[in-house]
């Protein structure tokens, strides 16, 4: 592994996509989105979030016709990652009827659930063993099909309960096995997620060096980490951390902007990402004038005029 180069992952479009309320729909159009995912492309970003395979009730932005018509716009690009989340065995049904697969735009499938039971029966509505026994089913036919997947593991840092504020903090052991599973399940890469921004450096690094002793160096290079907060410069922070202990890969999104339908505040800010890894001299394979470009106009044209349910820009100072 390449200590001076990491991977980053933008999420912007899934992430602020799936929280754009129906109203405000005229001023994310599919065009819209198309161009944003070329400009990630042509200023060097090699993995994108794009879809969410949710029903569209849940999130607008996400219905058949819409994602139809970017899949047409961006087509099959060689090299390039575009991942779309899969919830459940409908989410996949419908990934594989949009044509989402190595038959047409070769798309990756993302597949998520909690590592905390009352967050993910919030989330998905489903126990986490529930979740991942679907999960084996959906890749079991993935795998015939030979479509790539990717995984991830929410609230690996910890869930604030919301009515009673105290914060469930899940076992590091339980979290590795859940690794194990999913690589074993044929995931290629496994990132965890801070979901609600509730561990500092500190509780970050304790969490990152339990699971990667438990782990003995074990695929090292194929985990990565997606950390939210209500602050940019605090989820940097926890990145650099993350980086320290060995980490190469890393979701953010442009400006920060994030969240989820239970209370998830903002991502780190991509371009606050890429400037901390170009300052330490980390290689990024990523235009940093040009993100910054876009960050820009992403915030002007759809941040300030879009208020989004259940999703926040974080607090990004270094953007």
């Amino acid at each position: 592994m390449v200590r001076d180069r990491v991977t980053i992952t933008d999420v912007t479009l899934r992430e602020f996509g799936q929280n754009v309320p129906k109203m405000h729909l005229h001023l994310f159009t599919p065009d819209i989105r198309s161009r944003i995912a070329r400009d990630l492309m042509a200023i060097g970003f090699l993995n994108i979030e794009v879809f969410s395979c949710i029903h569209p009730k849940v999130a607008p932005a996400m219905d058949e016709a819409a994602l139809k018509e970017i899949a047409g716009n961006l087509g099959r690009i060689d090299g390039m990652h575009i991942i779309t989340l899969v919830p459940n065995l409908a989410g996949y049904r419908r990934f594989c009827a949009l044509g989402l697969g190595p038959e047409g735009c070769d798309h990756t499938i993302g597949i998520f659930f909690s590592a905390v039971e009352v967050h993910n029966r919030l989330n998905l509505g489903r126990s986490i063993e529930e979740t991942v026994s679907e999960y084996r089913t959906i890749l079991k036919d993935a795998s015939k099909r030979h479509i790539r997947v990717v995984a991830y593991v929410s609230a690996a840092f910890g869930f604030r309960e919301p009515e009673k504020g105290s914060i469930i903090h899940p076992d590091a052991g339980e979290i590795n096995r859940h690794i194990d599973r999913l690589f074993d399940l044929g995931a290629r890469a496994v990132t965890l997620s801070d979901l609600q921004g509730v561990a500092g450096p500190d509780e970050t690094k304790k969490m990152w060096n339990e699971i990667l002793e438990l782990r003995k160096g074990k695929d090292l290079e194929k985990l990565g980490y997606h950390p939210h907060h209500v602050s940019g410069d605090a989820a940097l922070n926890n990145s650099r951390v993350a980086f320290e202990l060995g980490l190469r890969r890393f979701d953010a999104s442009l400006g920060g902007t994030g969240g989820c339908i239970t209370g998830a505040p903002g991502n780190q800010p991509t371009e606050g990402l890429v400037r901390l890894f170009h300052n330490a001299g980390v290689k990024t394979g990523i235009h940093e004038k040009g993100v910054f470009a876009l960050a820009e106009r992403v915030r002007r044209d759809l941040y300030s005029r879009i208020p989004l349910a259940g999703s926040s820009p974080s607090e990004a100072r270094e953007a």
